[in-house]
């Protein structure tokens, strides 16, 4: 049994993926108020196609975050929603090959809503998902990046499957429009949480889109809330290449201008051998950090967090 004092603090999760899925798997049982943000700049795959093809915010991944609350309540609405039709992901943007059914549930719920935000509470009254989900910003946004030899790339896609020289390795990333706006409901509940959680998940194309927009920027600063910042369990080879959990701190410090997070969870379990199809290597602790929790990792699926273990972590 979880005390009452920690099942009903206020948790916000901030970034997308799945990452942040795995996240939520963990925590669903421990807590009762849970915020989900998920950033808005993701352009690949059939979360791209719908994006382009039907003019809406990208459904992918608050879909997912949707369906992993969903899951303790009704564990096939979850199958459902994450039903995805056979074929490729990155189709012809009028196929329906590779897209999730509930993503195309809500692309039909913002056109008989007229709007993505009532379009996504319908879908939670629709099938009885508790929570509350969240576009990071008011309208669509896209992301740039700059390596340390001055390259830009544009376009989420195109850093998310390499489309660039990733051997200078990521300095800064960026948002357009540049004036785009956080989501006020999401300033709200910021300012209201007892636990802030960002990551685990892609630093440059998931988590750093979020925290760089100036508003949640400013309201990490104010907000009294145990702010935790989870590492992930690999590095990507396209966006974070080599780095140690001291990399990812410098990176958020570069980008925010400074590391609000009071606490930083990092695996230390590296024993399970990673498939080297992936490409892809632990990420390790190269220096004393205010948490480090010890094996966290997901032992069928070395990628990732194992969700118990993250839950519990967090709880600690």
């Amino acid at each position: 049994m979880v005390d009452n004092k920690i099942k009903n603090k206020k948790i916000v999760c901030l970034g997308g993926g799945i990452g942040t899925v795995n996240l939520i798997k963990g925590i669903k049982d421990y807590f009762t108020d849970i915020t989900v943000a998920v950033s808005m700049a993701d352009e690949g795959g059939s979360a791209g196609r719908l994006r382009r093809l039907y003019n809406i915010p990208p459904p992918g991944d608050l879909v997912s975050c949707m369906a992993a609350i969903g899951s303790k309540t009704n564990p096939e609405v979850s199958k459902l929603l994450t039903y995805r039709f056979p074929g490729d992901r990155y189709a012809n943007d009028k196929e329906l090959s590779g897209h999730k059914l509930g993503s195309l549930i809500l692309v039909a719920m913002r056109d008989i809503t007229g709007d993505f935000e009532k379009a996504i509470e319908l879908l939670q009254k629709t099938f009885d998902i508790p929570g509350v989900f969240l576009p990071a910003t008011e309208g669509q946004v896209r992301i740039s990046i700059t390596t340390h030899n001055g390259q830009e790339i544009t376009g989420e896609e195109n850093i998310d499957l390499g489309k660039y020289d990733w051997n200078d390795g990521i300095d800064k990333v960026a948002l357009y429009p540049k004036n785009c706006k956080a989501n006020s409901k999401l300033i709200e509940k910021l300012h209201q949480a007892d636990v802030i959680v960002a990551g685990p998940g892609d630093l440059y194309t998931t988590t750093l889109p979020v925290l760089i927009i100036p508003e949640i920027r400013k309201a990490l600063t104010e907000s009294t809330a145990t702010k935790i910042f989870v590492v992930n369990i690999t590095n990507k080879p396209y966006e974070t290449r080599n780095y140690k959990v001291s990399d990812y701190i410098r990176a958020v410090e570069k980008n925010m201008g400074f590391f609000p997070f009071t606490k930083v969870i990092a695996n230390t379990n590296y024993a399970p051998v990673i498939p080297r199809k992936y490409n892809y290597t632990y990420v390790k602790v190269d220096r004393k950090i205010q948490t480090v929790v010890g094996d966290l990792i997901d032992k069928h699926f070395p990628l990732y967090h194992d969700s118990v273990k993250l839950a519990k972590a967090l709880l600690e």
